[in-house]
């Protein structure tokens, strides 16, 4: 044995490393991290900050109509201006009722799709997977066209029938249209939220459903009890991002608002933020931005927390 190797066998497991190999193991995970903070603080953080920034101010206009503008401090008054206006409230509340219906509606679908695919008696289970995936490949803006002209009156084969059958409903008239984009959010993310689902279904012990089946457990029983408990985290992250997705709700009013005077520039929050940056009162918009982001963040927040303790 030579000198070295017997030192190495005599120095203690508790013996410090050297302050470079410290630093590496240090930062090693930083470089993992990094690829998903750095686009994080850039595209999320650094934005909001300058939303905040830009919502605790506003612009005066000195010299009448065409004199010099200057942005001066305001503080929360552009919240208040925001939180008194019965529009972006309306907004607020109509995607919280439409966010209600929608996404139990959604993830019950992608779940059922999912355990569908997921059973032993399914074939061709690619082809499916495909199919179930690609309106979620399809663009929004194009998917909603597309929507829009099978509810419009003049064009869709769809009113057609529902007349045919005695039925007077106007997908685009104003009892109707939230719902008729509900079904164009519900067709496009279906799939997306099937894959996620689908997948944690594969992480599903192949032991623990040999025994559910030795102990005579039909397919539905093991879906229910012991498919459906497993892949829960994956139910609850379907859950926070179709929560986001909702309070986020802008394509789709925004297409249909072309043809139906049913939608209006303050249909949604963020419809109504971007109608207000577009009249050029940047501060009003940021501060709907803000609490929008305050919103998102507290129901998702809330999502989580329910459904820990509901776990536990």
């Amino acid at each position: 044995m030579t000198a070295e190797v017997a030192a190495a066998g005599r120095r203690s497991p508790t013996t410090p490393v050297s302050g470079t190999h410290a630093r590496r193991r240090t930062l090693a995970p930083l470089g993992f991290l990094a690829p998903f903070f750095v686009p994080f603080v850039l595209f999320t953080l650094i934005p909001v900050g300058y939303a905040f920034w830009q919502s605790l101010h506003r612009t005066e206009r000195t010299g009448g109509t065409f004199g010099r503008t200057r942005t001066v401090f305001a503080g929360f008054e552009q919240y208040a201006v925001v939180l008194q206006d019965t529009s972006f409230t309306t907004g607020i509340l109509r995607v919280l009722a439409f966010g209600l219906v929608q996404i139990p509606v959604m993830l019950l679908l992608a779940l059922t799709l999912a355990l569908l695919l997921d059973s032993a008696v399914t074939r061709l289970k690619r082809f499916f997977r495909v199919v179930f995936f690609v309106p979620y490949g399809i663009p929004g803006v194009v998917a909603a066209l597309m929507w829009a002209f099978l509810y419009d009156p003049r064009l869709s084969p769809v009113v057609d029938l529902l007349r045919s059958a005695g039925s007077d409903l106007d997908p685009l008239g104003p009892g109707a249209i939230l719902w008729s984009i509900g079904n164009i959010v519900t067709w496009t993310y279906t799939g997306y939220n099937m894959l996620i689902i689908y997948a944690a279904l594969q992480t599903v012990p192949a032991d623990v459903l040999d025994a559910a089946r030795a102990d005579g457990a039909g397919a539905l029983t093991t879906a229910l009890r012991i498919k459906i408990p497993i892949i829960r985290p994956a139910l609850v992250l379907t859950g926070v991002f179709s929560i986001i997705g909702t309070l986020q709700l802008f394509t789709e009013p925004q297409v249909l608002r072309a043809i139906s005077t049913s939608v209006t520039s303050t249909y949604t929050p963020n419809l109504a933020a971007y109608s207000a940056a577009a009249a050029d009162n940047y501060a009003e918009a940021a501060a709907m931005s803000v609490l929008l982001a305050g919103a998102t963040f507290l129901l998702s927040l809330g999502f989580l927390t329910f459904t820990r303790r509901k776990n536990t």
